[in-house]
């Protein structure tokens, strides 16, 4: 059964967001494996910080399923499609990992290239899943993390109240 790695994120009503999505989730998919909550500087625009964390979750449902779960998990908490790639947001969920599929169709992109890129995505992908393989480069998360450029990086773990 594969392992899917969601990368959530809430700079918009975060302490509610934040907890609604991992109960969604949860009824969705079933037992969760949660990493820490980072408050991270907004990446890409001018606005306040975001909660971000990854959840594991194990399934058999077909990517596209899971696809349009997150999508309608995020419209249920407000979410508007029709924003800009980088602004506020109430909810964002990104499939960045299914098992060691590689895909590039259209809207799909497993693994997701922010994994690489943003260390809001890969520390707490490198904290709950540090020894798992990159399945295009190789590379573990953890060795990742490593040798991340992590000059002038505000990201810090929380411990929220909830």
């Amino acid at each position: 059964m594969p392992t899917g790695y969601i990368s959530i994120g809430s700079n918009i009503e975060r302490e509610l967001h934040i907890p609604a999505s991992i109960k969604a989730l949860t009824k969705h998919f079933g037992q969760l494996t949660l990493s820490s909550i980072y408050e991270t500087d907004a990446v890409g625009f001018t606005g306040d910080p975001f909660y971000n964390l990854v959840a594991a979750f194990d399934s058999q449902s077909d990517i596209n399923t899971i696809m349009d779960i997150l999508r309608q998990i995020e419209l249920d908490n407000g979410r508007n499609r029709e924003c800009k790639k980088f602004s506020a947001r109430t909810l964002d969920l990104d499939l960045i990992l299914y098992g060691d599929h590689i895909i590039n169709e259209g809207r799909i992109q497993i693994p997701r290239d922010e994994i690489e890129r943003y260390a809001f995505v890969l520390e707490p992908l490198a904290e709950i899943a540090g020894h798992l393989q990159h399945p295009v480069t190789g590379r573990r998360y953890a060795e990742m993390w490593a040798d991340f450029d992590k000059t002038g990086l505000m990201q810090h773990r929380i411990n929220p109240a909830w």
